[in-house]
């Protein structure tokens, strides 16, 4: 399971031109799905998210993470994130899960996100998104579990 988050000032996800969810300041999360990921992968990873401490503290230093920080959190499905890019020069998608177990995977995420964290918009699994955000710093990593 991969997690490309970016600190943001404000991030947004439209969907057929409507806009489907939103947050201001907090993390923009971009997440994909491989298919050996289990709920276990799901639960160290989404810990690992809200625990992350990439928000200044009152000194400018990066020590808050984003429940200290109160900020808001936006989950967006991204398969392309588990794309196997080592040779050639078109993709490969055969370590990302199938359809029916990214979905599953990723809803449980969104749930589990939801039941700790007060402040969380999602994208929509599979979907078409525009995906629209101010990177605040820049400040952007790629998390593994």
């Amino acid at each position: 399971m991969k997690a490309l988050i970016q600190r943001v000032q404000s991030a947004s996800v439209d969907i057929a031109g409507e806009r489907h969810g939103e947050i201001g300041a907090g993390i923009l999360l971009l997440l994909g799905v491989e298919k050996t990921d289990t709920r276990s992968n799901a639960d160290k990873l989404l810990q690992k998210i809200l625990n992350y401490r990439i928000f200044a503290d009152s000194e400018g230093r990066m020590n808050l993470n984003l429940q200290q920080r109160q900020g808001g959190l936006l989950i967006v499905s991204q398969f392309t994130l588990v794309a196997d890019t080592a040779k050639g020069l078109r993709p490969g998608f055969s370590k990302g899960a199938t359809p029916q177990q990214g979905e599953a995977l990723y809803q449980y995420f969104v749930d589990q996100a939801r039941a700790q964290h007060p402040d969380v918009a999602t994208g929509r699994f599979g979907a078409d998104m525009q995906v629209g955000l101010i990177n605040d710093g820049p400040v952007t990593f790629l998390l593994e579990v």
